[in-house]
């Protein structure tokens, strides 16, 4: 039997660690790498980023705006990037935030899992703000082919609080969001198919987030240029952390293409040093 999103992910863990890699393209990065802005700089940059994260890292999260902007030449790099990142034995989270109900939801699975599209994925990042379940409810099709979404509950931009910290009877909405998911997982003997995503800058105190251990992945940006040091891993997530991917992009992607694959292996070798402690 195959394996689902969450066996494969915690397989992932255990043998490359936990770090991922952002694929973000845009233009100040372009240009800072001495590309053009242009679906060949683009193309570029994000096979060499692809480059760069092969055998130092399990899984990367390419940002679908930065390819969206060039329109349909940029979809056409995603998915090249995209297959070529699962070819090479990478975990690939395409970081779309896609949120709808019912056909319309049913048509952007469609588009990032099914077969007749050229764009490849192993999970989706959604937004939940139509309920949740009218996001998951036409998933089960490629939740049993081993895909996994990972939803928006906290994160880092303060112009998301007044709709994450409104309140539910006593909990914060963000904290029932996260309830929800951890339903969804309950019972699963690995990570669950259904991730939170968490912004590592947050006070989880304040959205009333509880960070024992779960079987609920959760991908967490906010490292590097956002402030938050992958060296403090267990300290921000404390029982959490062994359940957490640490996105990185800025912060290795500023090297340029002659030091990328330096600062990935540094950005690796420190978050495996951190959650040793």
């Amino acid at each position: 039997m195959a394996k689902n999103f969450g066996q494969r992910l915690e397989q992932a863990f255990r043998d490359k660690g936990q770090l991922c890699v952002g694929i973000d393209p845009h233009a100040s990065l372009l240009e800072s790498w001495g590309l053009q802005q242009s679906v060949s700089g683009l193309r570029e940059f994000s096979l060499r980023v692809v480059d760069a994260a092969h055998s130092r890292v399990g899984i990367i999260k390419p940002q679908v705006s930065f390819f969206e902007r060039f329109g349909s030449k940029g979809f056409a790099v995603l998915e090249e990037v995209t297959q070529y990142a699962a070819q090479a034995d990478l975990i690939v989270i395409a970081d779309a935030k896609r949120g709808d109900i019912g056909t319309t939801m049913d048509a952007y699975f469609e588009a990032w899992f099914g077969d007749d599209s050229g764009l490849f994925a192993d999970a989706l990042t959604v937004s939940p703000y139509l309920g949740l379940g009218a996001v998951t409810n036409g998933f089960a099709r490629f939740e049993e082919q081993g895909k996994g979404l990972f939803s928006l509950v906290a994160t880092s931009n303060p112009e998301g609080h007044s709709v994450q910290l409104a309140k539910i009877g006593s909990d914060s909405l963000a904290a029932d969001q996260l309830r929800q998911l951890e339903a969804l997982n309950d019972g699963s003997e690995s990570l669950g198919n259904f991730g939170a995503v968490l912004g590592a800058t947050l006070n989880f105190d304040a959205f009333g987030i509880n960070l024992n251990a779960s079987t609920t992945p959760v991908l967490a940006p906010g490292f590097g240029a956002q402030g938050a040091q992958l060296s403090d891993a267990r300290r921000i997530f404390g029982d959490r952390a062994d359940q957490v991917c640490y996105s990185v992009s800025r912060s290795v992607l500023s090297a340029g293409p002659s030091g990328v694959d330096q600062l990935v292996d540094r950005a690796a070798k420190e978050l495996a040093i951190a959650l040793e402690k």
